[in-house]
Parts: C-alpha cells; sequence; structure tokens
C-alpha cells in the first residue's frame, strides 16, 4: 500500500444447506472466497475429515467448530496454512485467503475487514464469562505485530533542471503495524511509517473497528463501527482512492498539479467515526462523520491550523455487489462535504463537495483471476477563501478524475496491470501558476496517461515491481507545458522499480 504520509497495505443448492449452519455471513463466504485460490488446488487428503472439530476458530464474537465446514473447505484451509504477517499470523491462514496479490483484497478478505479483523485461528487466553456466559477477557497468545519496507529506483525521461535522475532510495518508506483482534468483537489495523521523502516517522494509516451479527428477515446482517484518520481507508474495495491502483508510486517523480480533496488531501488530517452494515452479502452502506485531527499542533487549534473543518464533513458509501463461486461484481458510490479554513479557525471557508460512483469486476478461473477497475470522482468547489486571498482568479470551480485499471494475475507469483488516468478542471492561471517542471504555462491541471505495472512475487510477502508512467498531457498540455517552456508532457515519463517486503 501507498505510505499516504509521504504523498501528503452465496453459493445455493445443495451447498446452500450446510452454509444456513453457519452462525456468520463472514464465514458462510469463506468458501467462496478460498474457491478460485485453493480449493481447486487442495490436495484429496481423507485425514482432514477425520480432523474436523480439532480447531476452534471465531469471528465476531461467534465461536465455530470445523465440524459444521465441508471437508472440502477444510482441505482448502489446510492449503492455505503457513505464518506471514499480523493478521495471518492470527487466523493460521496464508496471504493468499484475503489477498490475490497485497493489498488487493479477495472476498473473504472483504470480509475479514468488514468483521473488525477478529477472525482468529489460535487458542487464545481468556477469562472466565459472568452469568450470562459473556467473556471478560479474550486475548490472542502472540502480539499482532509486523512490518513493511520499500526501496527503490526512479528514471524520468528527462532530469529536473539542476538535478541527478536516477534517483535511488533505501528505505523509501518502513512501515510498522500492530493489527489483529482486541477483543472477540473489535479489531485494529494501524500503521506508522518512516518515509524517506520526510525523513520522519509517524502517524499513518489507522482503522479501528466493531464488528457483529444480527439476522434481519431471515439475511444476515453486518455492522459495525469504525474510527479511523483518513477518508476511504475503511473502504474494502480497490477502486477508492486509499487502495486503488497504482498500490505503490515513486516519492521522486513528478505528479499533477492538483487532485480532488478526497484522494488523500486529509489523510491523517481527520478523525472519523463510521456506522456501517453489510445485509445479506449485497447492499453495503456507512455514514462517517470526519473532524479535523491535526498532527504536530498544540490543541486546541488556533491561527496556526491550515485547512481545518468548519463543523462536521459528512461522508456517505453505497455499494451493491454480487458474488458467484467464479465472478464479484461491484457498483458502488461515495462522496463527502467539507468545509475548510485554510489558515485559522474562523473568517471565509472554501467548500468542497465531491461526489464519485466506482466498479470492480473480479473474475476468477483456478489459481488464475482477471480483474477490472473504474472510477470517476467530480468535485465542485467554492474558494472563498482563497479568491479572498488573491489565491485565485475564481471562486467557482471543478475538477475530476478518472482511473481505469485491468490487472491479469495468472497465478500467486506474477501479475501485469494496464491502467488510464485523467485529471481534468477549470483553467484559473492563479490558482495553478506558471512553475518550472511542477506547474502549468497554461493555468490548467489537465493531465492525462497511461501506465503498465508487471510484478513477480517470489513469496507472497516479497514483491518485485516494475511500473511505467507515460503522460500525454501534463498540467494543461503535451508540449511546453511548465514555466519556461523548455518541458514536454513526456519528459515525465517515470521508469520505476521498487522492493517491496512484509514481514
Amino acid at each position: 500500500m501507498i505510505s499516504h504520509r509521504r504523498n501528503r497495505l452465496e453459493p445455493v443448492g445443495k451447498a446452500g444447506r450446510w452454509i444456513r449452519a453457519l452462525r456468520t455471513s463472514a464465514l458462510a463466504a469463506v468458501p467462496l472466497a478460498l474457491a478460485p485460490l485453493a480449493l481447486a488446488r487442495a490436495i484429496d487428503d481423507p485425514r482432514w475429515a477425520s480432523a474436523a472439530g480439532t480447531t476452534a476458530w471465531s469471528i465476531a464474537g461467534v465461536s465455530v467448530d470445523r465440524a459444521v465446514i465441508p471437508a472440502s473447505l477444510l482441505r482448502a484451509l489446510a492449503a492455505l496454512h503457513t505464518n506471514v504477517p499480523a493478521y495471518s499470523r492470527q487466523t493460521g491462514l496464508a496471504c493468499s485467503s484475503c489477498h490475490y496479490q497485497f493489498p488487493q483484497l479477495t472476498p473473504f478478505g472483504r470480509l475479514f475487514k468488514l468483521n473488525g479483523y477478529t477472525l482468529t485461528g489460535l487458542q487464545t487466553i481468556g477469562q472466565p464469562g459472568d452469568s450470562a456466559g459473556k467473556e471478560s477477557l479474550k486475548l490472542s497468545p502472540i502480539p499482532g505485530i509486523a512490518a513493511m519496507v520499500v526501496s527503490s529506483f526512479t528514471q524520468t525521461a528527462k532530469a529536473f533542471p539542476g538535478t541527478q535522475n536516477g534517483t535511488a532510495t533505501y528505505p523509501e518508506q518502513f512501515s510498522l503495524f500492530a493489527a489483529g483482534a482486541i477483543t472477540p468483537n473489535i479489531g485494529a489495523f494501524t500503521q506508522f511509517t518512516y518515509a524517506s521523502r520526510d525523513g520522519s516517522f509517524g502517524i499513518d494509516n489507522l482503522d479501528i473497528r466493531y464488528a457483529n451479527h444480527r439476522q434481519l428477515a431471515d439475511r444476515d446482517l453486518i455492522y459495525g463501527l469504525t474510527l479511523h484518520n483518513n477518508p476511504t481507508v475503511q473502504d474494502v474495495w480497490n477502486t477508492v482512492p486509499a487502495w486503488g491502483f497504482p498500490f505503490m508510486t515513486s516519492s521522486s517523480a513528478p505528479s499533477s498539479i492538483a487532485s480532488t480533496l478526497i484522494d488523500g488531501g486529509l489523510g491523517q488530517q481527520v478523525v472519523g467515526l463510521g456506522a456501517y452494515s453489510l445485509f445479506s452479502n449485497i447492499l453495503y452502506t456507512e455514514f462517517t462523520a470526519y473532524r479535523s485531527g491535526l498532527q504536530g499542533l498544540a490543541t486546541p487549534f488556533d491561527s496556526t491550523a491550515t485547512n481545518l473543518s468548519a463543523g462536521v464533513i459528512p461522508y456517505w458509501r453505497v455499494a451493491l455487489q454480487h458474488e458467484t463461486p467464479s465472478t464479484s461484481l461491484m457498483l458502488g458510490t461515495f462522496g463527502f462535504d467539507a468545509r475548510l479554513y485554510p489558515e485559522g479557525v474562523s473568517g471565509l471557508r472554501n467548500h468542497f463537495s465531491d461526489v464519485a460512483v466506482d466498479a470492480q469486476v473480479e473474475q476468477r478461473r483456478g489459481s488464475a483471476a482477471w480483474i477490472g477497475r473504474a472510477s470517476f470522482i467530480h468535485e465542485r468547489q467554492r474558494l472563498s477563501a482563497t479568491q479572498s486571498a488573491s489565491g485565485a482568479d475564481n471562486i467557482e470551480q471543478s475538477l475530476s478524475t478518472t482511473r481505469a485499471s485491468v490487472a491479469y494475475l495468472p497465478n500467486l507469483h506474477y501479475s501485469l496491470t494496464l491502467g488510464y488516468f485523467q485529471t481534468t478542471g477549470s483553467s484559473d492561471a492563479t490558482l495553478y501558476e506558471p512553475a518550472a517542471v511542477v506547474g502549468s504555462r497554461t493555468g490548467s491541471p489537465n493531465t492525462a496517461g497511461a501506465m503498465g505495472e508487471i510484478n513477480y512475487n517470489p513469496w507472497q510477502n516479497a514483491r518485485v515491481g516494475l511500473e511505467y508512467v507515460a503522460y500525454n498531457k501534463f498540467n494543461g498540455s503535451s508540449t511546453a507545458y511548465d514555466l519556461t517552456g523548455g518541458r514536454n508532457a513526456s519528459d515525465n515519463n517515470t521508469l520505476y522499480l521498487y522492493l517491496w517486503v512484509a514481514f
């Protein structure tokens, strides 16, 4: 996963009879998620049939005996057992049970997250419950600790003026994670990152969840609360800004002069408390309220604060999904409405209204998968404060971002992804002022291009990636786009080679 500090990781028919015996939809989705990745490759071993019931599993506070799970699923679980970071240590499952290749979530991975990261295959440390049978303590015998390190090399088609081309960084990013089940119904994902560009170590993505289950109209309802610090980091689809492709980008390469606010603009700068639900494994809804939670400033916030929210920022997410043993489909929308003080805690405010639509399709055949993703974000801006301070020519502005990608993963070791990106918006010579390399001579933010990435994963927790980004337009023009007029969009074409290891 990209460090945001740096820019700013129902079957039906016969199968339905035993699925209805399970008490949670998350466990019910296990065969759906694992079938394409492991079931087809599981070895037919009768020892697993007699082993049923030897290990206790629990998820979102519900204990599940393996005796109710078909022997074919037990063989699939056996095929996936290995020791890899945090959640894998907690569940006893390999990375491939939750990820096609990290950080791309499988159906089971999405349900694991929605169930509060609480699935465990370990014998937990507990305390006898009260008269109602409620446990007062349930702890993992091992801490949920993991780490991630990225090293890279970046080369642009043309060097920036006065700089050396070909930038090597080690580490480009180093993250520590504390993650996993805290109680039977509460779990966490916490990330703390050192980024070479900042030369500092600090808070990155945080997501703490409460999750539970209910039966509603004879259908399963997963519901919960999420406390997090980056809009869309709580989402389970790889179409949203926090988890979208490209999953790793160079900190040395140039980027467009503008991006929508929801696209990482408030990462690690807010705290959000949200409520979510997944009904019948079909309809997902979420509502979150954000408030500024700026880091590195004394509280209460005063005139030294920047981009402070004026009141609460409401966020919504609605998605329809459809799952079959070989296909996953999702069509959704998300967005928020933010009013920010550019400086201080009073005065004129800027208003940003972001609305997005997104879609994802996954097609699984044996150990191979095709994944297609697309998203479109439209942002309406009313820059009253910025225009009043002579930072923009116009109050009313707009900005849109389009992204689409198709990935082919023939197995757990290789993947090839092709993507397209485009940013368009209102022209404003003051807001998008001319500058060398990163500016816009035309006052336009329009940027477009394509990218390709090929990955080799010698192990499920290690990756060598080669990414190439090609621009046909950059900051408003294909040619002579910057202050001096001496740089073309294609001069920013970027070759990015990286090594990504999690342990």
